[in-house]
């Protein structure tokens, strides 16, 4: 016989482990001592021993999952319940029912992360889908469309919610997808069209302007050639390389005509250099106008400038750009001026201004009259009382008054 802490062999070579149930039957050794029984047994429960080591780690470590991890559970549980080793089986398994509670404790975390992780995808997505719904409206093109682009890429990389909520926010998603991209091809359809429209239109005027550019019919042909670049303007632009090459023959057309004009017209450059003098002294005068500090005055005086710079004939072409520009600028100045004018005297806004002044006019009078009753009343907390009010009364009112000020009166 052989024996030691967990089991032992009796003399018929039946091999004990030693249980909190009791002694079990682990097995029957005939090959060789008793010692030899033991040593072979306690090497399977060894064996074991790794085996759930091994299995620890990996639940610890490792996603497997809960399902897997269970079943590897009940494999090792089988194998400690045959009680085919010798050692301490009652610590395996209870070091089992340790890792039975591990993979139920992960089940519930993961089971939370995953709800957790689903919320907030199902967040993301809504918020994706608001913002495709607000592009959809949206009459930014390009910048439009980039970003709903972008917002499927976005779409893409969120995890899938249940059928039912991805199916309906994916569709509102794609729909206001396809409204947008709808309407964009609406748009540029009928943008196609109206540039399509001006090519035509401005084929006819390229035909005109080539036919009059070999005209000497000055007066006349200069006054038709403004009028066609009136309705260039007014045709709307082609599409870009018909445009240019439409632009190209105008602009060449043009260019024939007043080349041979200028030409013949030579003698008068003497003529047309004087103009340009005048001119500057004209530009030099509505410059000092500005900045325009009484714009009436200014105004005036800018009617009288340009009234006399009409009464002057041409100036040589180089030089018109740059002394136009010196006049369009003390123009545009006024034009502001007047704009700002009509901003701070506006009908309205004196209107309301006014309202507000006498309605707080009208407070503060009767706020007056109380206090002066409660005083002759001999109330004086009370009067006290409407003072402070009517403090913060005068205070509104001081501020609309000089707010009305502001509007001139």
């Amino acid at each position: 016989m052989s024996s030691d802490r967990w089991g032992r062999v009796d003399e018929t070579g039946t091999v004990y482990v030693r249980t909190a149930d009791g002694e079990k039957v682990v097995g029957s050794w005939q090959a060789g001592s008793p010692e030899e029984a033991l040593a072979y047994f306690e090497r399977k429960y060894e064996g074991l021993v790794v085996e759930i080591g091994l299995l620890e780690r990996r639940i610890k470590t490792t996603d497997l999952s809960a399902k897997d991890a269970l079943t590897a559970i009940e494999h090792l549980r089988s194998q400690v319940e045959e009680h085919h080793a010798v050692g301490d089986l009652d610590a395996l398994r209870a070091r089992l029912d340790q890792l039975v509670a591990l993979v139920e404790t992960r089940r519930e975390e993961r089971k939370a992360a995953k709800a957790k992780q689903s919320e907030e995808a199902r967040t993301a997505k809504e918020a994706l889908v608001a913002e495709a719904e607000e592009l959809a409206a949206s009459e930014q093109w390009r910048s439009a469309g980039e970003r709903l682009r972008a917002l499927v890429d976005t779409w893409k990389g969120l995890p899938r919610l249940d059928r039912k909520t991805d199916d309906e926010l994916w569709h509102r998603f794609s729909h206001a997808r396809s409204a947008f991209s709808k309407r964009r091809k609406a748009h540029f359809a009928s943008l196609d069209a109206q540039r399509e429209e001006a090519r035509k239109a401005k084929e006819k005027l390229v035909a005109e302007a080539e036919a009059l550019s070999g005209s000497t019919d000055w007066g006349a042909t200069a006054a038709r050639y403004r009028e066609l670049m009136n309705e260039w303007k007014a045709a709307g632009r082609a599409q870009r390389e018909a445009e240019d090459e439409l632009w190209s023959r105008f602009r060449g057309a043009q260019d024939v005509f007043f080349q041979a004009r200028g030409e013949v017209f030579a003698e008068r450059d003497a003529e047309q250099q004087q103009n340009l003098a005048l001119k500057e002294e004209l530009a030099a005068e509505a410059e000092k106008l500005l900045p325009v500090t009484d714009l009436k005055a200014a105004r005036a005086a800018f009617r009288s400038v340009n009234e006399r710079w009409e009464a002057i004939g041409h100036v040589p072409r180089d030089a018109r750009p740059k002394i136009e520009a010196r006049m369009h600028a003390v123009e545009r100045a006024i034009q502001e001026a007047e704009e700002a004018e009509w901003r701070r005297t506006n009908p309205e806004a004196r209107a309301r201004a006014a309202g507000l002044t006498g309605q707080l006019q009208a407070a503060v009078d009767k706020l007056q009259e109380q206090v002066d009753k409660a005083r002759a009343a001999g109330n004086q907390a009370k009067a006290d009382k409407l003072a402070k009010e009517l403090e913060g009364r005068k205070a509104l009112l001081d501020q609309a008054l000089k707010g009305l000020e502001e509007f001139g009166g």
